[in-house]
C-alpha cells in the first residue's frame, strides 16, 4: 500500500483501514476462479502482466499469441454500474478516484486496440464460467 500524503485522506477507521491494506491487487477471487475455469478448459495464459509496453495497466490474465487481454475489474474500485457503492466518507476523492480509473480503463482499450489486441472486460460479480465462455469465443475467433 502507497504511503499516505497530503492527496490521501485518513480512513475513517482501524477496521476500514485493515480491510483496505489487506485488498490485494492481483489474485482475488474472482481472477482465481476465472483462472481456473480457464485453465480446467486446457488454456494457458500468463498472469498479472502488461500484454503492451508504454502503458501502465497490467492486465489479470494474457494470452500473448491470440493478443488478448483480460481484465477483470473489481465493482467498487471501477465503479460497476450495477453494484458500485460512492462512500460518503472522503466521497470527493473516492468519486475522483474511480472516475480515474474508469478514464485509464478506457484509455487501456484503446491503446491496445490500436496496437491489435482484443481487451475482453469482466466485472468481479459475474459468473466465472461466463467469463472464460466469452474469453474462449474470443480466443477461437482470433486463432
Amino acid at each position: 500500500m502507497p504511503s499516505p500524503n497530503a492527496s490521501t485522506p485518513k480512513p475513517l477507521d482501524q477496521a476500514v483501514k485493515r480491510r483496505m491494506a489487506a485488498t490485494g491487487q492481483r489474485d482475488t477471487a474472482a481472477e482465481l476462479a476465472v483462472r481456473s475455469e480457464l485453465h480446467a478448459r486446457g488454456l494457458r495464459y500468463r498472469v498479472d502482466v502488461s500484454p503492451l509496453k508504454g502503458i501502465r495497466s497490467r492486465a489479470d490474465v494474457v494470452f500473448t499469441r491470440a493478443r488478448v487481454a483480460v481484465f477483470i475489474d473489481g465493482c467498487f474500485w471501477h465503479g460497476c454500474p450495477e453494484h458500485a457503492t460512492w462512500p460518503q466518507h472522503n466521497a470527493e476523492f473516492w468519486r475522483t478516484k474511480i472516475e480515474a480509473n474508469r478514464r485509464r480503463d478506457r484509455d487501456t482499450d484503446r491503446c491496445l486496440g490500436e496496437a491489435g489486441w482484443k481487451v475482453v472486460r469482466a466485472w468481479e460479480h459475474e459468473v466465472p464460467s461466463n467469463v472464460a465462455d466469452r474469453i474462449e469465443s474470443m480466443l477461437n475467433t482470433r486463432r
